[in-house]
């Protein structure tokens, strides 16, 4: 899938979660429903992307859920 696309909806998943005061339980969250319902070659890409091209545009806090909390 294109990453410019992955990106877009991952943000829109952070976007959803932002308001969150607990930031923690947001990226688990955000990880979770990426977990829940991307498939698997979605989630690599945009791990790939994040631990090995920076995650540039790509919120902050999407990229902490999924370097902390993705599962692969």
């Amino acid at each position: 899938m294109d990453i410019k696309r992955l990106i877009s909806m991952a943000n829109q998943i952070g976007d959803f979660y932002e308001s969150y005061s607990n930031k923690i339980q947001a990226q688990e969250n955000i990880a979770g429903h990426l977990n829940n319902f991307w498939a698997l070659p979605m989630r690599k890409q945009i791990a790939e992307y994040v631990n090995n091209q920076g995650g540039n545009g790509l919120h902050e806090m999407v990229q902490v859920a999924i370097k902390a909390h993705l599962k692969l």
